[in-house]
């Protein structure tokens, strides 16, 4: 996902830096993101000179510290989990300069809890990207959370214009409005599924034919990701109540390492992507 966002924010004419842990993510990242914008000259949708100056401004950061502390806005795109997001929104916060605005990526969690470990709550945020993958997705979630104000939020709405996205402000709930709809279609998949009402791929052909969505609820829980699917209607159902409660089989798949095209299988199986077990 962060190589997505970078992707976008440099094509939006950003000077943008990408962080991780890990040299080979970053190698990877670097490749992806320039075979994409290749692709997107390829296909007539940006010229070449916009491409090449896009790549161009993007840079490769080993530390947190490094990528942040002179940056104007981090987006954080870390693993779907609570502790996660406020373990990274405590250490930016004491990198950053004062009025770095701090974004996070969150699919669904609340943005008013992750700020609050912070000294800048006023300019905290959600901007919820999608990745499928991310340059080619218009839509943006910008999330509004209870101390935000208005320049942090003007400010990332026109970020979000810039990157060629099409904005929705939300006030804070959990789930937005992708994440809380998709979740209670994919979890009623999979309870179909252990019901024995349909095969996975007429489950899917029935909502891409019949409800002309783009994607099947299996292909698409096979990008997100099983397990942050998982997560979401974990803090869905500790939120809102039991009809989030996650279906039994969608446990039992996590449990099994079966995560989605990450991992090579789920109720799919994706060969070139397939790890031991």
């Amino acid at each position: 996902m962060g190589r997505g966002i970078a992707h976008a924010a440099a094509l939006g004419g950003y000077q943008t830096i990408l962080e991780d842990l890990l040299p080979n993510a970053l190698r990877k990242a670097e490749t992806e993101i320039r075979s994409n914008l290749d692709k997107s000259v390829e296909l007539n949708k940006v010229t070449a000179a916009d491409a090449d100056a896009a790549f161009k401004r993007l840079e490769y950061a080993g530390s947190v510290e490094e990528a942040a502390r002179q940056a104007d806005l981090v987006i954080e795109a870390v693993p779907e989990e609570m502790e996660s997001k406020i373990e990274i929104f405590t250490l930016l916060d004491k990198i950053c300069r004062p009025t770095t605005i701090l974004a996070s990526n969150t699919s669904s969690l609340s943005v008013t809890e992750i700020a609050s470990v912070t000294y800048r709550a006023k300019r905290c945020i959600g901007m919820h990207f999608f990745n499928n993958p991310v340059h080619k997705m218009k839509l943006l979630e910008v999330v509004r959370a209870l101390e935000t104000d208005e320049d942090t939020l003007n400010t990332a709405v026109e970020v979000g214009r810039r990157m060629g996205k099409e904005v929705v402000v939300i006030k804070e709930s959990p789930g937005f409005i992708t994440s809380r709809i998709n979740a209670m279609i994919g979890n009623e998949a999979f309870y179909m599924l252990q019901e024995g009402i349909a095969s996975p791929a007429d489950i899917d052909k029935a909502l891409k034919l019949g409800l002309n969505h783009p994607m099947g609820p299996f292909e698409l829980v096979d990008l997100v990701g099983l397990d942050t699917r998982l997560n979401i209607l974990e803090y869905l159902h500790k939120s809102l109540g039991e009809k989030y409660r996650p279906a039994p089989l969608l446990v039992q798949y996590v449990k099994a390492g079966r995560l989605g095209r990450k991992s090579g299988r789920s109720v799919y199986e994706y060969p070139e992507t397939q790890t031991k077990m």
